[in-house]
């Protein structure tokens, strides 16, 4: 098979989907690799790095697209990239298409066949190539959430881990995930208060014994979010439903309860958001105020850190991506978690809560790949 790695185009998206181990992998089950010139360069990765590997560096996106039978990327394709997909071509990368109508209209006109990472699902409900980007994002937002609070930055110039004392900013962290764990252990660690919710005691009762305590866990409920948004210096919004659009949680009053300068960092833009004020921003502008509160909405946290978080992912990806290239079919008895990754296949919508989202007919895998 001829696997192709165009250069990302998304705004401030600087990873790219593959690293040179990766090549060497694909290259050692006899499959080619194009990869377009100057792709992994934002991760510090040159051309010459994938030649010694074995890959072919080609000068377009366009040719990427014409020659390759699977097209791996990073963030969900821009709408002249779906332009130049043809059916029956594996497009493998995130999709999230419940925050992208369009760009999943695209796909399904398509013909081709779409597996989104984030919906690639063990048997326990863990989605194993969403892990590694969610735990980055969720220690970023961390970071994010303690710039922002500064007085510069627009926040209401808080200290977050404070001093002797001075107590420190009170951070409410929603979601017991990946991300929102994540999250959570970066702020507990640079001194704040830290709560989190979530419906899943379980979750948290693992905070609970990792943490010895340090770190507050809380039942989510809409008593919980009523009484507790109001008194946070900082908000992480980690909800994650999977294939689906995030629910909010956090609705317009109670933003709007909140003491002028606070900050709210959703991780959940890129499902749409968990609080009613999101709306996606950029590295490039990262924030807005809205009823006096900071938010940061960035829809890609990990791309400011894209030399890690290409090797996280391809760490993750990889093994999937081989068994793809040998075979799409086997590669689904193989490893059955990809089952669910598959949104879009010629034509038909595949995941059910994407169908469910988009109002549109769910047909199962199997089928629409028969």
């Amino acid at each position: 098979m001829i696997v192709g790695v165009p250069t990302e185009i998304k705004t401030e998206e600087y990873r790219v989907a593959i690293t040179p181990v990766g090549v060497r992998e694909l290259t050692g089950h006899g499959h080619e690799v194009l990869v377009q010139a100057g792709a992994g360069e934002g991760s510090s990765i040159g051309d010459d790095d994938y030649r010694a590997v074995g890959a072919q560096i080609v000068p377009t996106a366009a040719e990427v697209f014409d020659r390759a039978d699977m097209i791996m990327k990073v963030k969900e394709p821009q709408p002249s990239e779906i332009g130049m997909l043809r059916p029956g071509q594996i497009l493998f990368t995130y999709l999230h298409l419940a925050a992208y109508p369009a760009e999943a209209k695209g796909l399904v006109d398509s013909g081709a066949i779409a597996i989104a990472y984030e919906t690639v699902q063990l048997p326990s409900g863990e989605l194993p190539l969403l892990a590694p980007m969610s735990e980055i994002a969720g220690r970023m937002a961390a970071q994010a959430g303690a710039h922002q609070l500064e007085k510069p930055a627009g926040g209401r110039g808080l200290l977050i881990g404070g001093v002797a004392g001075v107590p420190p900013a009170r951070v409410l962290v929603l979601g017991a995930g990946n991300a929102g764990r994540n999250a959570a252990a970066i702020a507990s660690g640079m001194g704040a208060e830290v709560l989190v919710l979530d419906l899943n005691v379980d979750r948290l009762r693992h905070i609970d014994e990792v943490f010895h305590g340090r770190i507050i866990t809380v039942k989510s409920s809409m008593h919980a979010i009523d009484e507790l948004v109001p008194t946070a210096d900082l908000v992480v919004g980690a909800v994650l439903v999977a294939g689906a659009r995030a629910p909010v949680i956090v609705s317009e009053d109670h933003v709007a309860s909140m003491r002028p300068g606070s900050v709210i960092v959703d991780i959940s833009i890129d499902q749409g958001g968990c609080i009613a004020t999101s709306r996606e921003t950029s590295h490039q502008e990262p924030t807005y105020v809205d009823h006096g509160v900071v938010h940061y909405a960035v829809g890609n946290i990990p791309g400011a850190v894209p030399n890690t978080s290409t090797y996280a992912l391809t760490n993750a990806t990889m093994p999937y991506a081989v068994a793809i290239a040998d075979g799409l079919g086997k590669a689904l008895e193989r490893y059955p978690e990809l089952v669910p990754g598959v949104n879009v296949a010629h034509g038909a919508v595949t995941h059910p809560a994407v169908a469910e989202f988009l109002g549109t007919d769910y047909v199962p895998p199997a089928e629409a790949l028969s």
